[in-house]
């Protein structure tokens, strides 16, 4: 779909934003799970690296459609996981982001800052594909 052609519909779920506003609404997730992390907070840190990811793979969604990514952010991070069509590398970083995990239960995980810094890196890769998804669809200037 050529970006000219992206109509906003605020009623639909998807196309309430442009891709790009999608990419943006993402790296600032990716921010705030930044800071979340930053300051300790595991299950905020790993909630927002799911839902930046999710973020942008609703950019790459508009531009090529695939009903097998479902609707939920965590679906797309899921299904993209399991394309044989993406990069083994963005599959990689597909399933890193699901492994973020916050505190839960009686199970006492240990973590360290790198812990932290993998996860995220993660979701930039993830957004980082989702945006080149996006930018091969735009016409050539």
């Amino acid at each position: 779909m050529p970006m000219g052609a992206f109509e906003r519909d605020p009623a639909d779920w998807l196309k309430r934003l442009s891709p790009d506003e999608w990419i943006q609404a993402a790296l600032g997730e990716v921010r705030r799970a930044e800071a979340a992390y930053a300051h300790g907070d595991a299950r905020g840190g790993a909630a927002g690296v799911k839902r930046a990811a999710g973020m942008a793979l609703n950019a790459a969604l508009i531009v090529e459609p695939d009903e097998a990514w479902g609707r939920s952010y965590v679906d797309h991070v899921q299904a993209l996981s399991r394309d044989a069509r993406a990069p083994q590398a963005v599959r990689d970083a597909c399933r890193t982001v699901l492994d973020a995990r916050g505190p839960s239960g009686e199970v006492i995980l240990l973590r360290t800052p790198r812990t932290a810094e993998v996860a995220l890196e993660a979701a930039r890769d993830v957004i980082a594909h989702a945006w080149a998804v996006v930018k091969r669809h735009e016409p050539l200037s």
